[in-house]
C-alpha cells in the first residue's frame, strides 16, 4: 500500500530554529519553550561562563519568564562563590531543593535571585573537551521541584543546551584562531603585545557593563565586544610596511593608504567568515563594525565614512575609546608611556568631538579596575624589571 506523498512530511522538527542564523539567546528560548511544555515550574534558564585569566564568573546569556532576569550584565570572582567552586571541585551538578538555605547570604548575586522569589535551583556544570567552561542555572518559584524524574530530563536538555553554548563558543574561537594566523604570517605581530589585546578587550569590557543598562547591551554582546574589540586593526595586514613601520609622520599619501585599513579588515573578515563557514553565529555584526567603523569621529571627521554620533554603532565607539586609552597608557618605540592622568585628561577632551563621551566617561569611572587590570596584564620588560 501506498501511502499519500504529503504525510511523510507532516511532522514539524520542534527544535529546527536551532539551525537557523539567530543569536544564541535566541536559540535558548527556543529549548526553554520546549522545557517548559514538561516542567512549567521552570521559569530561567542562564549561562555563566569562566575568564580563566581573571577568575571572574560573568553573566552570558539567558532566557526567562517575563524577560526579565533578575542578574544581567554583572560578574563576580568564582573564589567568592563557595558553593559554585565546590561544583569543579566534585564535578558533579549542584541541587538545592529550597534556596532559602542562601537566603541570608551576602553576595549580590544570591540576593537578587532569592528577592526575584526562585525558591529552587539545579546547577550543572559545563565543559568542553574536559576543560570547564562555566555553568548551567536552572531556577524555580517553587520549593522542591526537582525530583529524580525531573532531573534525569533535564540532564539531557542541559546536555543539549551546553552543546548548542560550546558550539558557538567554539565557532567564535575559531575566527580568533584564524584571525590570529592570519596576523602571524605578517610582521604585524610585532606591532601590538599580547597584554595591549588583553588590556584593550578588558577595557572594552568594563565601558560595555558600565553603559549596558542605557544602551540595553546584553550579556552576549557585551561579551562579544570584550572578544572582537582587540581585532580593530586587522587590516593593518594589508598595509606595506613601508607606511606601517614608518618612524616619522606619514604624508598625505601615506596616510590615505593607512585609512584604508578599516575596509581591508572588514574585507579580511568577511573572507575568513566565508572560508570557515562561520558567518551564522550570533551578533558577528559586532566584529564587523568593530573593524569598519572604530576609526570613525563623533564630529564626522573620521573614517572610512565619515559617520557622526549614533550612526557610529555603539560596539565601535567602545573599542575606539578603549583602543586608545591603552595607547597612551602604553610605552612605543617612539614614546614613552603617559600617566593614567594624562590619559584620562586627553580623552576628556577628545570627548564629543572624536570620542563618544558616554564611552569615555563609563571608563573614567572605574579608576580602580583601570588600575587591576593595568596590573595584571602589564607589558612583560614591565614584569622583567
Amino acid at each position: 500500500m501506498r501511502l499519500p506523498q504529503e504525510n511523510l512530511f507532516r511532522h514539524q522538527d520542534t527544535l529546527a530554529q536551532l539551525h537557523e542564523n539567530r543569536p544564541l539567546s535566541d536559540k535558548l528560548r527556543v529549548l526553554h519553550q520546549l522545557i517548559s511544555e514538561d516542567f512549567p515550574f521552570i521559569e530561567r534558564l542562564s549561562i555563566a561562563l569562566l575568564d580563566e585569566a581573571t577568575g571572574i564568573l560573568k553573566t552570558y546569556t539567558h532566557s526567562t519568564a517575563g524577560g526579565t532576569t533578575p542578574l544581567m550584565a554583572y560578574e563576580a570572582l568564582l573564589d567568592d562563590a563557595p558553593s559554585l567552586r565546590e561544583i569543579i571541585e566534585k564535578r558533579r551538578p549542584r541541587l538545592v531543593q529550597d534556596l532559602a538555605i542562601f537566603s541570608e547570604g551576602e553576595h549580590l548575586h544570591t540576593q537578587k535571585i532569592w528577592e526575584k522569589g526562585y525558591r529552587a535551583s539545579y546547577t550543572m556544570p559545563v565543559y568542553q573537551s574536559g576543560t570547564f567552561i562555566g555553568f548551567l542555572f536552572f531556577n524555580s518559584p517553587e520549593a522542591r521541584p526537582f525530583v529524580p524524574a525531573v532531573l534525569r530530563q533535564l540532564d539531557i536538555y542541559g546536555h543539549l543546551i551546553a552543546l548548542v553554548v560550546i558550539n558557538e563558543l567554539t565557532a567564535i574561537r575559531t575566527l580568533l584562531s584564524a584571525v590570529k594566523a592570519a596576523r602571524s604570517m605578517t610582521h604585524y605581530r610585532d606591532l601590538e603585545t599580547g597584554s595591549h589585546i588583553d588590556r584593550t578587550a578588558h577595557y572594552a569590557r568594563l565601558i560595555a557593563l558600565e553603559l549596558a543598562p542605557s544602551y540595553q547591551l546584553t550579556d552576549e554582546q557585551i561579551e562579544h565586544i570584550f572578544l572582537f574589540s582587540p581585532l580593530h586593526d586587522i587590516g593593518k595586514i594589508g598595509i606595506p610596511d613601508s607606511i606601517l613601520r614608518k618612524p616619522g609622520k606619514l604624508n598625505d599619501q601615506e596616510f590615505e593608504i593607512m585609512k584604508t585599513h578599516p575596509t581591508r579588515g572588514r574585507e579580511i573578515i568577511d573572507e575568513i567568515l566565508r572560508d570557515f563557514s562561520l558567518g551564522t553565529f550570533g551578533h558577528v555584526g559586532i566584529l564587523r563594525n568593530i573593524a569598519e567603523y572604530h576609526h570613525e569621529a563623533i564630529d564626522g571627521s573620521g573614517y572610512p565614512k565619515q559617520l557622526k554620533g549614533d550612526e557610529i554603532p555603539i560596539e565601535a565607539r567602545i573599542s575606539a575609546v578603549a583602543d586608545i586609552f591603552d595607547a597612551l597608557t602604553s610605552r612605543r618605540v617612539y614614546k614613552e608611556a603617559w600617566s593614567n592622568e594624562e590619559a584620562f585628561s586627553m580623552l576628556q577632551r577628545l570627548a564629543d568631538d572624536k570620542l563618544d563621551r558616554d564611552c569615555v566617561e563609563a571608563l573614567l569611572g572605574n579608576v580602580e579596575k583601570i588600575v587591576a587590570i593595568q596590573q595584571r596584564f602589564r607589558d612583560q620588560e614591565e614584569q622583567s624589571s
